[in-house]
């Protein structure tokens, strides 16, 4: 079993790549790839993508407003509707990203600790993106009471210090196809380092597409080369990263949501 901790399946290419999400899906049904998790990143474009999802008994949901679309609109209120529905299994994608919006680095961060209190308040675990802002993202998750719900640090780059931490807090690490790119030396170092228990692999599709995909639209089915590049950082076999990550995900998104 191999899946696809974080993929945005409303926002890949429908009008010459793929015919549909089932499409979609099965090429990465073919591959091995049994589970995905489709990730929200704004309000107004979630209804969409979880009508788009619900036939899928096998794809899974989270609802929130990425820090970078901040500025499309928050409502606490319609995110705490939207994401009661059963097929949202995570709160997010939340966070914060100082490298391309630094100038809104306070309303950043009022809107993810509204996302943080909500995953609290619902007990579902949090999808974090974080860029640039590791100390105030620990922060805020501390200071939220994140580790009652835990969460994933996804697509990570950051540091093994800020990943310690975040373990610390009851967090899972997600790696994707960055890992295969020849400049991310630091990440792999990363991945060496964590215990496999502690992972997850994703896609970010249609973004970040791995080696030897780079150039073109990312797609679920190119996680499997994510856990074959993880499998070989870790010394293990594609299987055992398969296994374990795979648990890793129920363990997380499925255990305070039983489907």
């Amino acid at each position: 079993m191999l899946i696809d901790s974080h993929c945005h399946l409303d926002k890949l290419d429908y009008d010459s790549l793929h015919q549909n999400v089932e499409d979609v899906l099965d090429k990465a049904q073919a591959r091995g790839v049994d589970y995905f998790l489709s990730v929200g990143v704004t309000l107004d474009s979630f209804p969409a993508m979880l009508d788009m999802i619900r036939p899928y008994p096998h794809v899974f949901a989270s609802c929130g407003v990425h820090p970078l679309d901040i500025e499309n609109g928050f409502d606490y209120q319609q995110l705490k509707a939207l994401a009661a529905d059963e097929r949202v299994v995570a709160i997010g994608e939340t966070g914060l990203d100082y490298h391309y919006q630094p100038e809104l680095a306070e309303q950043q961060q009022a809107i993810f600790r509204q996302h943080v209190r909500l995953a609290v308040e619902l007990n579902k675990p949090l999808i974090i993106h974080t860029r640039a802002a590791r100390e105030d993202t620990l922060t805020i998750l501390r200071e939220e009471g994140a580790e009652r719900v835990g969460g994933v640090l996804h697509c990570f780059t950051e540091s093994y210090e800020m990943a310690e931490a975040a373990i610390e807090l009851g967090f899972y690490i997600s790696i994707s196809g960055i890992v295969t790119f020849n400049k991310a030396t630091e990440l792999k170092d990363v991945v060496r380092r964590l215990p496999l228990e502690r992972l997850l692999v994703e896609t970010d599709s249609p973004y970040l597409a791995p080696v030897p995909h780079r150039g073109k639209q990312n797609q679920p089915a190119y996680v499997k080369e994510v856990a074959e590049y993880v499998a070989m950082l870790k010394g293990e076999s594609v299987e055992t990263v398969c296994d374990i990550t795979s648990r890793n995900f129920f363990a997380l998104f499925l255990s305070a949501n039983p489907q």
